[in-house]
């Protein structure tokens, strides 16, 4: 790679339905208003479920990767939005929401095994959306027993395709730009 040669950021996701945008949207809402943590909730458009992430890479590379893509054959199918949980460790910790559905994780690991020649398998999958990024949280313990009781709208909807996307890094938040999308079939 040349000094000149830009790395983009790059990784492949499925992007929710309106109306579980929408779901998503009115959960942020209940949460913020309990000022459970402190951090930044997803913006509407930046919500995604991470299938792999791809890591800071070359223009060939995303080339090389786009045509192994182009070949993957997967059927449509539906999913649903499932139940809200956290990671939390000294470094990280986020608010989720499920993804339901066999296919997702069927979908993940033939997405990691064609391109097992340019990256590295995905050490772990959990099928989820990042709703919020947690700076602080005064009490675990309560905002645990809140979230394990919130019971979202099962929305259900159909995946259609997957994206290839870049992800531009700024003070106020991740940019996302589409490379290119995939049908299901």
């Amino acid at each position: 790679m040349t000094e000149k040669e830009k790395l983009s950021r790059c990784f492949i996701a499925i992007e929710p339905s309106r109306a579980a945008i929408d779901e998503i949207e009115e959960l942020q809402k209940i949460i913020k208003k309990k000022n459970l943590f402190l951090g930044k909730f997803t913006e509407p458009e930046n919500l995604h479920l991470t299938l792999k992430f791809l890591g800071e890479i070359e223009e060939n590379k995303i080339a090389e990767a786009q045509k192994i893509l182009k070949k993957i054959k997967f059927p449509s199918f539906e999913t649903s939005l499932g139940e809200i949980g956290t990671f939390m460790n000294r470094y990280n910790s986020i608010l989720w929401i499920k993804l339901n559905g066999k296919l997702i994780w069927e979908l993940q690991k033939t997405i990691d095994k064609k391109l097992g020649g340019l990256f590295n398998e995905e050490e772990r999958f959990m099928s989820h959306i990042t709703i919020a990024r947690m700076k602080k949280v005064p009490d675990k313990k309560i905002l645990l027993g809140y979230v394990k009781n919130m019971k979202p709208l099962k929305i259900s909807f159909k995946v259609k395709e997957f994206v290839l996307k870049k992800s531009e890094l700024k003070p106020e938040g991740p940019i996302y730009g589409d490379i290119e999308r995939y049908l299901l079939e």
